[in-house]
């Protein structure tokens, strides 16, 4: 399973919280810092290894069955126009979770348009059980993907080495249950009991991601935080990667009803779609407001989804 949570904002401070989890999933490599040592190897615990070997096992399931397809979606299902308006209402327009004594239950509700206002600053935290040549392969995937991102939304969308404000953590199990301080550090106003909930996630949870808003703008992103399995295999990885992502610049829902599609806990898909690319399109549409209810908003997304699907054919 993967997960994206809008977590509801906070009184105190000016970042508060938001959610948007769920497991999911170039360019030149940046530099690192020169201050920044090399990777150590982690001692890999016993735990550690039956996850790989899980999910190692999950993955070469899920392919067997025709799973975590790495195609664009155009040749295996049509869409026309009035499809891809209820597809964006459904993914944009509700919310997979809702808290429950303190904690996040999976639970569809109507919400608001959620979405970014100023730069997606994405920065990436290994922990010492990632080698030094996957975090070198998921830089350059990371940023060409964030490169892809920022041409569908026309938003500024950046891989950083440090001041980030969409902060993902590629960790282990062992390491994921010592994270609460790195990820207090990153983001001071995300609630302790989010914290806990993120360092606790079990191996059903893939992968998630927390987006939090201000206050004063409870549907405005103004940072995100985002979890991901080291033990995971190279396509699992990525598709985490692709999907929490995605869901953290707004599209936090999933249905098993929208397809071809990412946000789809069937895991048809392991990579974002043309129909994913759509619904972002629209998402980060100016007449689209932060904000809007289903109601308002109808009218604006059918019109955007017409002039997307101008010939009301298949994709």
């Amino acid at each position: 399973m993967r997960a994206a949570l809008l977590l509801p904002a906070a009184l105190a401070l000016a970042a508060c919280q938001t959610v948007a989890p769920e497991p999911v999933k170039p360019s030149p490599v940046p530099k690192t810092r020169p201050d920044r040592p090399p990777a150590r190897a982690a001692t890999i615990s016993p735990e550690s290894r039956d996850a790989r070997a899980f999910y190692a096992n999950l993955q070469g399931r899920l392919l067997a069955q025709g799973l975590l397809k790495r195609d664009d979606g155009s040749e295996a299902d049509s869409f026309d126009a009035a499809r891809l308006a209820r597809n964006f209402e459904r993914i944009a327009l509700y919310s997979e979770y809702a808290e429950t004594d303190g904690r996040f239950v999976p639970q569809q509700s109507r919400a608001q348009l959620r979405r970014w206002e100023g730069p997606v600053r994405v920065e990436l935290h290994f922990g010492a059980s990632v080698p030094d040549s996957v975090r070198r392969t998921d830089r350059v995937r990371v940023q060409g993907y964030l490169e892809r991102l920022a041409r569908l939304t026309d938003h500024p969308i950046d891989l950083v080495e440090t001041g980030g404000n969409y902060h993902i953590f590629v960790a282990s199990v062992d390491e994921q249950r010592r994270l609460g301080p790195a990820i207090a550090a990153a983001e001071p106003g995300l609630a302790r009991t989010t914290i806990r909930e993120i360092t606790r996630l079990d191996w059903t949870t893939y992968c998630a991601v927390y987006a939090s808003s201000a206050s004063e703008r409870p549907n405005a992103y103004v940072s995100a935080i985002a979890f991901v399995r080291s033990e995971h295999p190279d396509l699992f990885r990525q598709s985490c990667y692709h999907e929490e992502i995605a869901q953290g610049l707004g599209l936090a829902n999933d249905s098993f009803d929208v397809r071809p599609s990412i946000f789809n806990d069937d895991e048809e898909y392991a990579l974002l779609t043309r129909h994913d690319e759509l619904l972002l399109r629209m998402l980060y549409d100016p007449r689209l407001e932060i904000g809007m209810s289903a109601e308002e908003a109808r009218p604006t997304i059918r019109r955007i989804a017409a002039e997307l699907r101008p010939d009301d054919g298949p994709v």
